[in-house]
């Protein structure tokens, strides 16, 4: 996937790189901190989004290694921070593969000069909208053997395709391709119908030159094919969050604070193919 990035990354903006700069990261211009900044003064809360939708990813990692996958795929990964796919993935299975694929050359190489000495990860350099070509790509061959479950991750990255670029339909293209008991995991802004999405929506339309939200309907129409599992989709604030100190031990937090708009603007969830 593009955007109006180009390979002179420091004249243009990105994607990746905004959004590393709003979870804290140093992998950014001052092209991208500019955007950055606009949400961080001008929409006070709302690098709240980054924030919840990197926490569900890694929690949703943990969940689908737990129920014994033990391969992924990660489209559209953006740049390297803590506790990336492979992190989580490989502290509950060790033997734990997976690949990165990404459009953005900065994250390409970044990504893999991390990973030079980590021979279960691999970082492809390809445009999700062409799925057939990134299938047949030989590092993602190498690692995933598509006859056993894999987990495959668009996490915050559907949004980015207009529905002229049928992300339903890409989405299906790759359940069709994995095996029964593979997981497919999705997070997207939703449609909030207020002021605040509004401004979101049309700041990354301005920069980007693309972007659409959805609504809870249409997010679950990505999940074609599927079984969502357990909450559903729900903001990813509350996609099975970790227990507060005054929980009550199932994880619902009795004392969890309401969200913010900025927290209920992306929604994820979690399905397996029976």
């Amino acid at each position: 996937m593009t955007d109006r990035s180009s390979e002179d990354d420091q004249s243009n903006p990105s994607i990746a790189r905004v959004y590393d700069y709003l979870l804290g990261g140093k992998d950014n211009y001052a092209v991208d901190r500019e955007i950055g900044d606009f949400f961080i003064k001008d929409l006070p809360g709302s690098q709240a989004v980054a924030f919840a939708n990197r926490r569900a990813l890694v929690r949703a990692v943990a969940a689908m290694a737990r129920d014994g996958i033990s391969q992924f795929v990660d489209m559209g990964s953006g740049l390297p921070t803590s506790d990336n796919v492979h992190q989580v993935a490989q502290r509950h299975r060790a033997d734990a593969r997976v690949v990165y694929v990404d459009h953005d050359p900065v994250v390409v190489a970044h990504s893999r000069a991390l990973l030079t000495a980590d021979d279960r990860t691999t970082v492809i350099r390809a445009d999700l909208r062409e799925p057939e070509e990134l299938y047949h790509d030989p590092g993602l061959q190498e690692l995933v053997d598509f006859d056993e479950p894999v987990g495959v991750v668009f996490s915050a990255v559907l949004h980015h395709l207009t529905d002229a670029e049928r992300p339903a339909e890409l989405a299906r293209w790759w359940v069709d391709r994995v095996p029964p008991d593979s997981q497919v995991y999705i997070s997207h802004f939703r449609s909030g119908g207020n002021e605040e999405t509004r401004l979101l929506e049309q700041k990354l339309q301005s920069s980007f030159g693309r972007g659409q939200w959805r609504t809870d309907e249409e997010i679950i129409g990505l999940f074609d094919g599927l079984e969502l599992l357990e909450p559903g989709l729900v903001p990813c604030s509350l996609w099975r969050p970790d227990p507060t100190p005054d929980d009550d031990g199932t994880g619902n937090g009795v004392d969890r604070p309401a969200l913010t708009v900025w927290e209920q603007l992306i929604s994820c969830a979690l399905a397996r193919k029976p």
